[in-house]
């Protein structure tokens, strides 16, 4: 989702005791993999053959590796954040630059993520034809694209925006890669609950880039994506459990009933609703953001709500309509960040 530069300030790049750290923390990551079932180099060559491709296939299965579609989702927590923590319009070159290392950072993070997820990709139905997959790309290829883009975006944010976005930018890489793909998400029904803070991080470094330091509103918002992670992913994993239930990835709609999971959608739906209208009596929101999130979140909790309903009564396939609360969550956080942004100027 969005849009992000500041003048050249540093001169130094990045120094040999970091190249060092990040060739350490490579040998781990890659070591940690290829020691998992499944995980080995010879699991993700599914189909490595790259005879025939053409030179935009192969750009084109790179640009993928970086899952736009999710990228853009991110990105629209991240820009209006910024115009917040401006209480108007921030620089328009510190946006374009903050959007590129977004971009790069989360990119990284997701390449590395289909390089371990290579072999459970390669058996489930949404997601076989990845590049990983297909053999387009080589399970190498994947591996040095991901970690370039993350010391690039880590040098990016560091050198044009400031080095305390870098830092979270670089963390939230880690915590999806390490703590949610290598270590949570086949281990727990737990796992897009603290997996997704990854997610949240872009809010947080939105405001950095600005201030360069933290803000209450920086957390709340921060706390609303927390808690909107996982009913929004979940209506999801219930239309595609079955692909999980097939590699064993334990997400809750596979270990658990429909009507269980709706009720954890309803609870989380409702904290996250509460604490979005925090903003305004701290005083960082006016009333048009208040509007806003009481008209969105209204009809969010209609939606869990009703969705709890079909549930309890037992209600399955097409006729649960899960996928009608995954498409509004897309829609409400594009809603709520929009008003975030516009807020300021009706103030």
């Amino acid at each position: 989702m969005a849009w992000y530069a500041r003048a050249f300030t540093r001169s130094s790049f990045l120094t040999a005791v970091e190249v060092a750290r990040w060739e350490s923390l490579s040998g781990v990551c890659v070591t940690a993999v290829e020691s998992r079932p499944g995980g080995t180099e010879a699991a993700g060559e599914v189909g490595t053959s790259q005879v025939g491709r053409s030179a935009k296939d192969r750009i084109l299965a790179f640009v993928a590796l970086t899952k736009p579609r999710i990228i853009e989702l991110l990105l629209i927590t991240t820009v209006p954040v910024m115009f917040l923590a401006e209480q108007g319009v921030p620089n328009l070159w510190l946006v374009l630059a903050t959007c590129v290392g977004g971009y790069l950072s989360a990119g990284g993070a997701n390449a590395l993520n289909m390089y371990i997820d290579r072999d459970i990709d390669a058996l489930m139905e949404r997601t076989r034809q990845r590049p990983l997959v297909t053999g387009i790309v080589s399970p190498r290829e994947g591996l040095v694209f991901g970690i370039t883009l993350a010391v690039v975006s880590t040098l990016w944010f560091g050198l044009l925006v400031n080095w305390l976005s870098a830092w979270l930018s670089l963390g939230a890489s880690m915590f999806y890669v390490v703590v949610y793909t290598m270590i949570l998400k086949r281990r727990t029904s737990q796992n897009i609950v603290w997996g997704g803070i990854a997610g949240c991080l872009p809010v947080l470094i939105g405001w950095s880039a600005v201030t360069n330091s933290m803000s209450w509103a920086a957390v709340i918002l921060f706390m609303v994506m927390f808690f909107w992670t996982p009913p929004h992913y979940w209506p999801l994993s219930m239309k595609v459990k079955d692909d999980y239930a097939r590699v064993g990835v334990p997400m809750l709609p596979v270990i658990a009933s429909n009507k269980v999971v709706a009720r954890q959608i309803v609870i989380y739906s409702w904290v996250m609703v509460g604490i979005s209208l925090l903003l305004t009596p701290l005083g960082y929101t006016g009333w048009f953001y208040t509007a806003v999130a009481l008209a969105a979140g209204g009809f969010w909790l209609w939606e869990a709500h009703a969705l709890q309903s079909r549930a309890k009564a037992g209600v399955t396939g097409g006729k649960l309509k899960e996928m009608r609360l995954f498409h509004w969550s897309i829609t409400y956080v594009s809603l709520l960040f929009l008003a975030v942004a516009v807020d300021p100027f009706l103030r």
